[in-house]
């Protein structure tokens, strides 16, 4: 593990290359017939793995962002699907610059299907739109796990190992220039440390192999809680977002 290391400008990595061990689609690979060309087809080779921002997992490359949500919406690898009303994948524009990414669902997300629909959300849209100038349809919200943890308590390490490739796969289709990350379970997730939202927010840090920058700051259910002082830093760090969007 790597401790998170902050820049203050824009030292986003280089885009994700393809990896050594991939799937592609590639035409041209079915059966020859005699004396002829390849049939215009296209094949998908699925091979091991590939590399991505928190390491090397199986999928296909060819699926769209609507295909891995319902590839989402029935999936049983934890527990968290026991108790669930409904997957809450996320919601925005696929092509955003801006990428907000949060804990998890509550029991009003699960109920409608939506993230960032209570309290908590109401508070995210204000704030976004006040310092950044956005409305939710302008980015793209999700969370760390997609079923909602009973009784809203925290996810646990093998309910977000479960639904971590789901994440990586919107961060690499969606390809936002800056993900926000709102609390310690996406902030620590993301930026693969153990290093708590407190000490990170305020700062910018380079997303590991993805074009992206990300940007720490409270969830919007702790600036609830905690007043004044929390909301004024978290309104700090969205101004900082909105800069490095324009970059």
């Amino acid at each position: 593990m790597v401790d998170a290391k902050p820049v203050d400008h824009d030292l986003r990595p280089s885009s994700l290359l393809p990896a050594q061990n991939t799937s592609i689609a590639v035409s041209g690979l079915g059966p020859r017939r005699s004396g002829g060309a390849a049939p215009a087809q296209v094949h998908i080779l699925r091979l091991p793995y590939r590399i991505c921002w928190w390491g090397a997992y199986s999928w296909p490359v060819t699926l769209t962002l609507a295909e891995v949500a319902a590839e989402a919406a029935d999936c049983t690898k934890c527990g968290l699907a026991q108790g669930r009303t409904q997957v809450v994948f996320g919601m925005g524009n696929p092509s955003a610059d801006l990428m907000f990414v949060g804990e998890g669902p509550g029991a009003e997300e699960d109920k409608q299907g939506l993230p960032f629909v209570g309290r908590s959300g109401k508070l995210l849209d204000r704030l976004m739109a006040e310092e950044i100038g956005l409305n939710r349809d302008s980015c793209y919200i999700a969370n760390v796990v997609k079923c909602r943890p009973p009784g809203n308590r925290d996810p646990k390490p093998d309910e977000i190992a479960a639904c971590r490739p789901w994440l990586e796969h919107q961060v690499e289709l969606i390809a936002p220039k800056v993900v926000v990350t709102l609390g310690n379970f996406s902030s620590k997730l993301l930026l693969d440390t153990k290093t708590g939202i407190t000490k990170l927010r305020g700062q910018s840090y380079p997303m590991p192999n993805a074009d992206a920058v990300i940007i720490p700051t409270y969830h919007p259910a702790a600036v609830l809680r905690g007043g004044g002082l929390q909301e004024a830093q978290m309104r700090s760090d969205l101004v900082r977002a909105r800069m490095a969007m324009s970059r």
